[in-house]
């Protein structure tokens, strides 16, 4: 009769164990598909010797209108996942100044593609009336003995 007179204590404290097992494996699912998730466009870029943009600490990220090896043109930000035409992203440049009026933009193209590509590229972006347009480079690589 004592034992079933004894109640049985509850327990207060959460055992964090099984969270913690459950944290690591989302942890690792992450880590391997971010890099899934975050493709980019494969540009042969050109070296320059160039300043480095500074970029206002309010507005970090640019926007980045790539032109791949055969031409077509990607921007780096908005709904589309492939290539653009002219409209397409003069609407969606026109539409991210409106918002965002100090925005930075960038044009990356191939070395590969004739010249004339990147200046259409800029065009394009300065009728949509973004005021300056960046070039993206390569800092070229340094000879061993040169400094």
């Amino acid at each position: 009769m004592a034992a079933s007179s004894r109640k049985r204590r509850l327990m207060g404290e959460i055992n964090v164990v099984p969270y913690i097992d459950v944290m690591l494996v989302l942890l690792i699912i992450f880590m391997v598909t971010a890099p899934l998730i975050a493709q980019g466009v494969k540009v042969d870029l050109p070296e320059a010797d160039a300043e480095i943009l500074k970029i206002d600490k309010n507005n970090p990220e640019p926007v980045v209108l790539t032109i791949n090896r055969a031409g077509e043109m990607l921007l780096s930000h908005g709904s589309s996942e492939g290539p653009m035409t002219e409209k397409e992203i003069s609407a969606n440049v026109s539409a991210i100044l409106r918002q965002r009026p100090e925005q930075v933009f960038l044009v990356r193209g191939d070395r590969n593609i004739a010249y004339g590509k990147v200046v259409e590229a800029m065009v394009i972006l300065q009728q949509a009336g973004v005021p300056e347009v960046g070039l993206v480079t390569y800092p070229p690589e340094k000879e061993e003995g040169a400094r």
